[in-house]
């Protein structure tokens, strides 16, 4: 806020409380509390904007900037922005069903516990066993010597050997292969710690070798990777999308997860704008442009100039074109190569856009949740947002002046009871509760408080009635997007223990496993088990692409 700003306001009241009436004296009084509250917003981010400053000129000078120290919960810098607690304290809390564990145990085998018969009084009759279930595990090695059979034929001059067991490769058998990439991806042991296990137990292995064994795809994981994601396109109806960064060999890039209750996909790419995620969902189809009718409403809504859709119009015919006939079609349209960067890219967008939807090598996204991040907008027919995320905006707001503080407690409040409806909604789906819900979003949204930013803050998500309230239209839509923030949660866990990938082969390799077991924890299959059938090459298991038809079919009915 300027000087000039503050002085026209000051200007236009009225403070001589002795010849004002209540009513104008309450407006005065809200007018200069207001005042101080966007005068104290602007001074916490004058606050961080001359830290940031002092912090980069102390790491020009060869200094340590300030440490970044998280603050207490609720203030400052350090506020908690999550939303889970308001919304699980509005919604109903359904009881936990007991887990018989008992049950999942796999008996390996039985023994007899005897009593001491001469212990025993004379009247002492047999009334059966009471069965005690005791985990155990043995922790040993099979290290086997193979001795293959050699033959040498003098008339062919040539040598026949024996061949090794299916499954064994190099000096390792299937059980350490597996055995590593699940300490690997399931546990999260870094390749140090899974060296010094292994050797605890009787394995000389190096690091070297338990890094080939993590990135050296010998059994096809890549693909089943693959497999997993073009098969959930093609028979699951929604998808959730959010992405964390992550280090590639000291870069910054950034892992975007897709994913819904059949599965969970990884995907590490250096940007994170439309286009990258326009083909991931080509499935390695190479991106092509068109220039129909979408293609120039796109433009509208992009805000591409008129003058330049008016220019394509006259350049373009309703048929796809490759990448370099489209960055031939954008040298004819900006002379200057260095201007209109951001148009040239909207309108790559909307052309690669409208031929994604108009293909029909790969199947299309109908609805994408996600939260409001503009890369994810336009890409879907129908978007559905977060409720959590939208939460958080909420949250970002940290008013000091008390009546702006209760108004924001209050309109929270009825935030979160309205979110409570809708849960209620999707247990019961009726055409009469989707009106009353939707005429209700109106009337809570339409709300005017004391408080500017708030008022502003509910406006904007009044702005996006209809992808928040999707699920009216589609009941089984989840409300949140949680699902994929929790497979953000393993990326980021993963980072913990190691910090980035290497090569392309490792960044590829672990993208493939998470993808494996996030999805088999999903489908309820043994990560470990999984692993090992296929590392063994036996493929007794069914395939998890082909378990996400089998689970997703009758949802599909």
């Amino acid at each position: 806020m300027s000087r000039q700003e503050i002085k026209e306001i000051l200007h236009n009241i009225d403070v001589r409380a002795d010849v004002l009436d209540k009513d104008t004296l309450s407006k005065t009084l809200s007018i200069l509390l207001n005042l101080v509250e966007r005068l104290n917003e602007e001074n916490e981010k004058v606050k961080v904007e001359n830290q940031r400053l002092r912090d980069e000129n102390n790491r020009l000078k060869g200094e340590q900037s300030k440490p970044n120290i998280r603050g207490n919960k609720g203030s400052g810098k350090g506020k908690d922005l999550s939303s889970e607690n308001e919304r699980k304290a509005r919604t109903e809390k359904k009881k936990k069903k007991s887990k018989n564990k008992k049950k999942k145990i796999l008996i390996d085998r039985s023994e007899v516990c005897k009593v001491d018969q001469s212990n025993l009084p004379a009247d002492a009759k047999f009334k059966g066993y009471e069965n005690v279930v005791v985990q155990e595990i043995l922790i040993k090695t099979d290290n086997v010597e193979y001795r293959k059979e050699v033959f040498h034929s003098a008339s062919e001059k040539k040598t026949y050997v024996g061949e090794l067991p299916s499954g064994i490769v190099g000096e390792f058998g299937p059980g350490v292969r597996s055995l590593v990439c699940t300490l690997k991806y399931v546990a999260n042991m870094s390749q140090p710690k899974i060296q010094e296990l292994l050797e605890n137990c009787g394995i000389l292995i190096s690091q070297s070798t338990i890094s080939r064994v993590l990135t050296k795809d010998e059994t096809g994981f890549n693909q089943e990777k693959k497999d997993i994601f073009r098969t959930a396109l093609d028979v699951t109806s929604f998808h959730q999308i959010d992405d964390t960064t992550v280090r590639v060999n000291g870069k910054n890039q950034y892992s975007q997860i897709l994913c819904n209750p059949y599965y969970t996909a990884f995907f590490t790419v250096p940007r994170k704008d439309r286009l990258t995620i326009l083909d991931l969902l080509l499935c390695d189809r190479k991106r092509t442009y068109l220039f129909d009718l979408k293609a120039f409403s796109l433009m509208s809504d992009l805000k591409v100039p008129k003058k330049v859709t008016n220019k394509l119009l006259g350049l373009t015919e309703d048929k796809e074109i490759s990448e370099t006939e489209m960055q031939a079609l954008l040298k004819r349209v900006f002379s200057d190569d260095k201007k209109g960067k951001n148009t040239k890219t909207r309108i790559m967008e909307a052309a690669a856009i409208a031929a994604y939807h108009r293909q029909t090598e790969v199947p299309v996204v109908d609805i994408l949740l996600s939260d409001d991040a503009p890369q994810f907008k336009k890409l879907t027919a129908e978007q559905a947002l977060c409720w959590i995320h939208e939460g958080r905006h909420y949250n970002r707001l940290d008013p000091i002046v008390p009546r702006n503080v209760e108004a924001l407690k209050d309109f929270k409040s009825r935030f979160w009871d309205y979110y409570g409806d809708l849960l209620k909604y999707k247990e019961n789906p009726e055409s009469e509760k989707a009106t009353k819900l939707s005429i209700e979003f109106d009337d809570l949204f339409s709300t005017k408080t004391v408080y500017p930013a708030l008022n502003d803050r509910i406006e904007k998500t009044r702005g996006k009635k209809e992808e928040l309230l999707k699920v009216l239209k589609y009941p089984w839509l989840p409300l949140h997007n949680n699902d994929s923030e929790l497979g953000a949660r393993v990326e980021k866990r993963r980072q913990d223990v190691s910090l980035q990938t290497k090569s392309e082969a490792g960044t590829t390799a672990k993208d493939s496993f998470l993808t494996i077991t996030q999805t088999a924890k999903k489908l309820g299959v043994n990560a470990y088990r999984y692993i090992f059938d296929r590392v063994s090459k036996n493929f007794r298991m069914p395939a998890l692409s082909d378990l996400i038809i089998e689970n997703a079919m009758p949802q599909l009915e």
